[in-house]
């Protein structure tokens, strides 16, 4: 991606979220309000400084973002449980697999982090969530478990995932969100691709 096309994205994404469609949520026919911009992992930085710079424009327009980070959530969570510095004293000890077998446990999505996203968003303080945090998270949490939990907790808001990666959408396949644009992971069809949005 060159630095126009991610300028053109950023002003894209502006345009659609400050857009009166996007934040009455209208045209989506009973589909849950969530969008994902996928992007090109080695960008990230970029995207992180665009995503401030949209959130600015946003808010100087009234428009409020409650950005929800996976990871810093997964560490809040675990530190709050007690459970942080066990976390850190078995990790040398574990292979990767248990490790992450362990971690997947102790941050199952609908035991532990949707209660958690639940009380974060119950205020509802904002106009738009923005979930964040997906490559970090990998791969104890999965963005589809994430999506999936979040349909009943994410109510009357629209929400972005920042995905890096592919968000490849098939009429014959289905949708898959391929992290890193190597892994696939499960299929999850219900959120739409914010590039293809019209503002």
């Amino acid at each position: 991606m060159t630095p126009h096309e991610l300028t053109r994205q950023e002003e894209h994404l502006f345009a659609v979220l400050s857009g009166d469609r996007f934040l009455k949520m209208e045209g989506l026919s009973n589909e849950v309000p969530f969008f994902i911009y996928p992007y090109e992992p080695e960008h990230a930085l970029d995207v992180t400084k665009a995503k401030k710079r949209v959130k600015n424009l946003l808010a100087s327009k009234g428009i409020e973002i409650r950005e929800i980070n996976l990871y810093d959530l997964s560490v809040e969570v675990l530190k709050d449980r007690g459970d942080w510095d066990e976390v850190l004293e078995v990790e040398p000890d574990l292979d990767k697999a248990e490790f992450s077998e362990m971690l997947q446990s102790m941050l199952n999505p609908q035991q532990h982090l949707a209660p958690v996203i639940r009380e974060r968003l119950a205020d509802g303080g904002f106009d738009i969530v923005f979930l964040t945090g997906i490559g970090e998270v990998f791969p104890y949490i999965r963005s589809h478990n994430v999506l999936n939990n979040l349909q009943s907790v994410v109510l009357g808001r629209p929400m972005l995932m920042f995905f890096p990666g592919r968000y490849e959408q098939s009429d014959t396949l289905g949708s898959s969100l391929v992290l890193f644009g190597r892994l696939k992971d499960d299929q999850y069809y219900r959120a739409k691709n914010i590039l293809e949005q019209e503002p």
